[in-house]
């Protein structure tokens, strides 16, 4: 159904003129070696692998969805899904970013994250297989022994065996604290895990020979709350002397969740009964470790509705110039015909280029944040390593927020370009809106991020990571405040870095007094920095754009134009967000509970 076209030229322009990639990588011993040719030849063979291959799997897989088998206990995946799998770890994707050591090509991280949009433009459900696989490899580098490193690594690299990780269960929800999944210590240095999880992303399926999952479990005696998880490695075959899958261990899948998207992904049920796994990293400090998995979903997440914004507006923008109804108020654009395609009318030109301008800044923040994740773990200066790594734990809660918030809004949009047509399955957009729901939702609602953003990232260190991050956009707008083709641009970006100075400032010292300040402000709070973020970006991609204006490259021309949009139409909600996020925590609270 529809089409995907990899949006290779602008992933270029954000990575080879925003970013200047290629000198940054220069600074990166690891790197050093990666240029311009290398980048743009995965991203091309990356482009005809989601666009010949998973594209064409998506709307089938929504369609057939999962099957779950109550004798075995067993998941199919939907039609083709395995085979497109086989092609995936035959072509080297898995290893794409991962450490040579464990048989991994080792290419930055900032080229994986544009290979990743493209996996979740094909196909979002397909692509949280390997996608919870590539968490689970970045876990255990960091945190497992030198034994479950060389047994498990190498497997998760090479796309043979797949991860996922189990953390909630049916009465706790987001709060982890409240598990209950018990882990036993054995003779044998294991430990006998029961308990059971749900909403475990691709839990059991039939694309891979093995699954690691990652298990949150507390210990006899642990202390109570978030003090006392532990984090668990519990496969579902119990590796052979040999490094091959042997016998069956006892995590199995009780059921499929029936949900609202997401079809081909199984959602499952897990229930451990006396499963053997094996601690990973300290006791007690399971939830510490995790948080590098969970810290990489989050950011996929992001990723994922990203990938839903970019494909819901390139199929909108087909059926807007294809479709043809009423004229235009100025008069008749298209008189050879009964009607004007609808793309001539504003207001449909409004709800496309809402999608445009999403995805772009977008494209732009999460190319950045990668390239500091590319910083944080690979440059030789200690002090350019902390700075990037306050960059990623700041951004990081705004990239699944205010992305996945902006993807639900875009793809509601490109739906409503269709009309009626756009709420029928068979033209495919509706799925896409169905499929953007779920990443407000998992791996940390967005009011948690928000709470993450304002309460750990913001007031826990008095604003440091924000003022360091403030300091770039205010080098930026001196650097360019005196250009009168820049003005429209860098006067709301400066004048929006002081709102959100001084509305953190005022947050803080409110929440001195009452912490539900915090709680009240969160969410406004992020989605006005999440502009500011964009902002920031938009007015560098601006200035390119002005300085090549006269290239006879029309792409600057709709960059530009597409900047303009964002400012005069995206950007005034900031003024909204903050008056909400002032009006404090008394016209939520005041009205008794009985009352509602």
């Amino acid at each position: 159904m529809g089409q995907y076209v990899a949006p290779i030229r602008d992933m270029q322009f954000v990575l080879h003129e925003l970013l200047n990639v290629g000198e940054e990588f220069k600074n990166l011993p690891r790197y050093q070696e990666i240029d311009a040719d290398i980048i743009n030849q995965v991203l091309e063979e990356g482009a005809k692998f989601t666009q010949e291959v998973l594209f064409p799997l998506n709307h089938s897989g929504d369609r057939e969805g999962c099957h779950y088998d109550k004798e075995t206990r067993k998941v199919a995946t939907p039609k083709g899904f395995k085979e497109a799998y086989k092609q995936y770890v035959e072509g080297g994707w898995a290893a794409l970013a991962c450490d040579p050591e464990y048989g991994g090509q080792g290419l930055p991280v900032a080229l994986n994250n544009s290979f990743y949009e493209m996996l979740n433009s094909a196909n979002q459900a397909w692509s949280m297989y390997p996608g919870l696989s590539h968490g689970a490899y970045e876990c255990l580098k960091e945190h497992g022994s030198d034994e479950q490193k060389k047994v498990y690594l190498p497997k998760l690299v090479s796309g043979e065996w797949t991860g996922t990780m189990c953390l909630t269960e049916a009465h706790c929800g987001t709060d982890l604290g409240l598990l209950r999944t018990k882990a036993e210590p054995q003779a044998d240095g294991s430990y006998s895990i029961t308990g059971s999880k749900i909403f475990i992303s691709a839990g059991e399926h039939d694309m891979s020979e093995n699954i690691v999952h990652l298990v949150l479990a507390r210990l006899p005696g642990a202390p109570e709350g978030s003090k006392g998880i532990s984090l668990f490695i519990v496969p579902k075959f119990l590796p052979n002397a040999d490094g091959q899958p042997g016998e069956r261990n006892g995590i199995t899948c009780g059921a499929i969740e029936e949900k609202m998207g997401i079809h081909g992904n199984a959602t499952c049920q897990m229930n451990l009964d006396g499963a053997k796994g094996w601690l990973i990293g300290q006791p007690n400090k399971g939830l510490q470790a995790m948080f590098v998995f969970m810290n990489a979903a989050r950011l996929g997440v992001g990723m994922q509705s990203l990938g839903l914004t970019e494909v819901a507006y390139q199929n909108a923008l087909v059926y807007a110039k294809d479709r043809i109804q009423m004229r235009s108020l100025s008069g008749p654009k298209a008189p050879d015909r009964p009607a004007d395609p609808i793309i001539v009318h504003p207001d449909v030109r409004r709800m496309l280029l809402t999608a445009k301008a999403y995805a772009e800044g977008a494209r732009a923040m999460t190319s950045y944040v990668a390239l500091q994740i590319d910083r944080e773990l690979s440059h030789p200066d200690e002090d350019a390593r902390k700075d990037a790594a306050d960059e990623v734990a700041l951004l990081t809660p705004i990239v699944k927020a205010f992305i996945t918030d902006n993807g639900w809004i875009a793809t509601s949009e490109a739906l409503q370009v269709y009309g009626g047509h756009g709420y029928i399955a068979e033209w495919g957009m509706e799925q896409y809106v169905r499929d953007a729901r779920i990443n407000m939702i998992y791996e940390g609602t967005n009011t948690v991020q928000s709470l993450d953003l304002l309460g750990r990232k913001v007031l826990l260190d008095n604003g440091a990571k924000l003022r360091k991050f403030g300091e770039k956009i205010r080098a930026f707008v001196e650097d360019n405040g005196l250009s009168e083709e820049l003005s429209e641009f860098i006067t709301p970006l400066g004048e929006l870095g002081e709102k959100v100075t001084k509305l953190s400032m005022e947050i803080g010292m409110k929440a001195f007094q009452n912490p539900d300040e915090v709680g009240a402000a969160a969410v406004p709070y992020l989605r006005v920095v999440g502009h500011l973020v964009f902002s920031y970006f938009f007015a560098q991609m601006a200035k390119i754009a002005l300085e090549k204006k006269d290239s006879g490259d029309r792409f600057y021309e709709a960059k530009l134009a597409t900047a303009r949009f964002y400012f005069g139409r995206l950007y005034p909600e900031t003024a909204m967000l903050i008056r909400q996020a002032r009006s404090g925590a008394s016209n939520l609270l005041a009205l008794d509970a009985e009352l509602f």
